[in-house]
């Protein structure tokens, strides 16, 4: 049986750990060669176990020179791409709206729109050279549901459900889509570095009792970047375990 994503080439940024390492490993599962980009060093690692279908690739996306130059590698390389998994995100600090540093508000929005915004670009020109393609991009339930002390965040992820809806309006007649995935609290690094008190009140939050694991989140990734979801565009596919249901 050929996976769903056979013979295509795929991009996952922040692919050295947690959502994104995930997405990459159920790509690879399903038979793309898959680009992995990251920041840590760590996508040499990932690459090396999921094998030969997956390729690291060092990528600073807070350099925008560093995002042209993997825009000229997917082109010449590759020629394009079929699929992004467009996944660069960081948090910022747990503050009341008056009291967050115009500093840290800034970098979460550069990072987490601007910086995010340009990879979509990248991504949206190659697929229109190329006639087609799938886009997902990593929002949040903060898409949609606030949290007091992460005005930055909160907000970074609304722009990021907005820019995949004008997207998918966009491109549509382009054999272009794109949709996004809204993770709840899931289970990564970042999360178990909180200490089990803390994990233990997140997830008494989640109507199922837990918190999400990464590779549910790929689960969806996958899904919506394949044929199967070849009607489904400009849509937010929350996965929160029923947080935000009521």
């Amino acid at each position: 049986m050929t996976g769903r994503l056979e013979g295509r080439t795929a991009l996952v940024t922040g692919a050295g750990s947690g959502i994104g390492e995930a997405i990459a490993t159920k790509f690879v599962a399903e038979g793309a060669t898959v680009v992995l980009a990251d920041v840590s060093g760590r996508q040499d690692e990932v690459a090396a176990r999921l094998g030969e279908l997956a390729l690291p690739y060092q990528l600073d996306v807070d350099d925008d020179d560093a995002i042209d130059a993997l825009e000229t590698y997917l082109r010449e390389d590759h020629g394009g791409i079929d699929v992004l998994a467009n996944n660069v995100g960081v948090n910022g600090p747990a503050l009341l709206t008056h009291e967050y540093p115009m500093a840290d508000f800034d970098r979460v929005m550069r990072i987490n729109v601007r910086q995010f915004f340009r990879v979509l670009q990248v991504g949206l020109r190659l697929m229109v050279e190329r006639g087609g393609g799938s886009i997902v991009n990593t929002a949040s339930i903060g898409g949609v549901l606030a949290t007091p002390s992460a005005a930055a965040y909160i907000t970074s992820k609304g722009a990021v459900v907005m820019m995949t809806k004008t997207a998918a309006l966009e491109y549509a007649q382009q054999n272009i889509r794109v949709n996004a995935i809204g993770p709840g609290v899931t289970r990564t690094p970042w999360l178990d570095g909180l200490g089990d008190e803390l994990n233990a009140t997140l997830a008494a939050q989640v109507p199922q009792g837990r918190v999400g694991e990464a590779s549910e989140m790929a689960n969806v990734a996958a899904f919506l970047a394949s044929e199967e979801a070849s009607h489904v565009s400009g849509q937010l596919w929350v996965i929160d375990g029923a947080r935000t249901a009521g």
